[in-house]
């Protein structure tokens, strides 16, 4: 497999790592949206959050929370924007799961997560889409 992520977890590529345990692993984006932009994968190849097994959710959000509030303090951030892309369609641009850690900053110009898609359904539409999520 040819996955630049699947590499840096096997050791064969440096990465920019700032956490690792036995699952998951933390690294700083090579193309940062801000400083301390990090994002966490599992070490295992999978595409997508769906993808992922239920034994490694966890460990991998876990692993989110305490790189986030290190990012947080590091970098003396207002806040963070976490995200996952899943599927070309969302932005993936990398197919391997990975969770950005984005600071966040008074007056940065960055929108919300809801300003990334404005296409409001109706009401009628939420009322359907409700009913056939319910688990």
């Amino acid at each position: 497999m040819d996955c630049l992520f699947c590499k840096i977890a096997q050791g064969e590529i440096k990465g920019g790592v700032v956490y690792e345990d036995e699952k998951v692993m933390a690294l700083l984006d090579i193309q940062p949206r801000a400083l301390g932009h990090t994002f966490v994968i599992p070490k295992e190849h999978y595409t997508t959050l769906l993808d992922l097994p239920d034994n490694l959710v966890e460990s991998l959000f876990l692993a989110v929370k305490k790189v986030a509030e290190k990012v947080k303090e590091t970098v003396l951030a207002d806040g963070l924007t976490i995200g996952i892309n899943q599927g070309r369609a969302s932005g993936q641009e990398v197919d391997h799961l990975h969770i950005h850690i984005i600071p966040r900053f008074k007056g940065d110009r960055g929108g919300s997560m809801q300003s990334v898609v404005s296409n409001t359904p109706s009401e009628k539409e939420r009322k359907i889409i409700r009913e056939k999520l319910i688990l």
